[in-house]
């Protein structure tokens, strides 16, 4: 039996439905690799790649302002229709967002908007440090990869945990709000100020 992480791991990986998910890790034991196979023989995934294919040019953009008044956040979320865009339940997701936005300070949307020029920075920065290390070069290889994979977790706002549920992604949470909808979701992009931060922008 699935349990609800692996479930959700599947979900963010394939885009495909919960219940579908479900039953795929099911009947691959667990296996995650066997589960995507599943899902791809059903058609799962094709149904998937459909809805990411789609154009999202409806949506909000959203504004929250802390209580002391000295940090507050833009985002701008998108959907496919106006129904959707102007549902109370899509606008209070928008609303949490530019919270989370406030409060965690996030840098990019997701690791597709990192450029190579702050990716290349960052690992340089990673590879000084594993220089003081006195370790097989393979060993830092894969702990350079761990260090680059765990800094795109705290600085991409998708791959965040998100701030009133530790337990799921902000990835996650869009996803699943795609699966309730029932229309292709994406966060646009966001800015964050902060009083007295150099420019103004959260760093």
């Amino acid at each position: 039996m699935a349990d609800a992480k692996q479930v959700m791991e599947l979900r963010s990986k394939t885009n495909a439905g919960m219940m579908s998910c479900k039953k795929a890790l099911d009947e691959a034991n667990g296996d995650m690799e066997k589960a995507m196979q599943i899902l791809r023989r059903n058609g799962e995934l094709k149904a998937a790649q459909k809805t990411a294919e789609r154009t999202t040019a409806e949506g909000v953009i959203v504004s929250y302002v802390h209580h002391n008044k000295k940090m507050a956040s833009l985002l701008e979320l998108q959907c496919e229709s106006d129904f959707v865009a102007l549902n109370d339940d899509f606008i209070a997701f928008a609303n949490d967002l530019a919270m989370h936005v406030a409060a965690i300070k996030p840098l990019y949307v997701s690791p597709e908007e990192i450029t190579e020029q702050d990716l290349a920075k960052q690992k340089e920065l990673f590879l000084q440090e594993l220089e003081k290390e006195n370790k097989p070069d393979d060993i830092k290889e894969k702990i350079l990869q761990g260090k680059i994979d765990k800094w795109m977790q705290d600085v991409c706002l998708t791959k965040q945990e998100f701030f009133k549920d530790e337990e799921q992604t902000i990835e996650q949470l869009v996803n699943n709000k795609i699966a309730v909808i029932g229309e292709k979701i994406v966060i646009a992009r966001f800015v964050c100020w902060e009083l007295g931060v150099s420019g103004g922008v959260c760093k």
